[in-house]
């Protein structure tokens, strides 16, 4: 691909792109299988990677989520704290609260995906990756140290 084209590709909404329903579909199911009792690892880890990508583009345009910034965290954190319950248990079983806290996430994100670019999303999964690369994000399964 020319460099043009890149450049122009790159500029597109990210909702112009045919992978944006693709991807919205998998995140709602992940979130729907998960309100059911019946979700699986695979699922806990779309959700992850959905809101990761929630706070990222938050950090890398702040009019994209800045001042729902404690809403995302208390997502996060009911993620996580359903993630560890149901690593312990063998099933995904959300409260109530959880459920609240997470589903506003998956809306800020949905939005968050009507406002961006193709760069846009290039941008903030390189803000994962970094965070992941520095051993900053919390894990759900802790290393047993040796």
């Amino acid at each position: 691909m020319d460099a043009v084209s890149w450049v122009l590709a790159g500029l597109k909404p990210f909702v112009s792109v045919p992978i944006s329903t693709d991807l919205r579909i998998k995140n709602h199911s992940a979130m729907d299988t998960l309100r059911r009792g019946d979700a699986t690892r695979a699922d806990i880890d779309v959700l992850i990677g959905a809101f990761n990508m929630c706070e990222a583009y938050m950090r890398l345009r702040p009019e994209l989520g800045s001042d729902w910034a404690d809403e995302i965290k208390a997502g996060m954190d009911a993620l996580h704290a359903v993630g560890k319950r149901g690593v312990e248990s063998g099933r995904f079983i959300l409260k109530a609260t959880e459920l609240v806290a997470m589903n506003l996430v998956m809306e800020i994100h949905d939005a968050q995906l009507e406002n961006t670019t193709v760069h846009d999303m290039e941008k903030a999964m390189d803000i994962v990756a970094q965070e992941y690369r520095a051993r900053r994000m919390r894990p759900i399964v802790e290393k047993e140290k040796a």
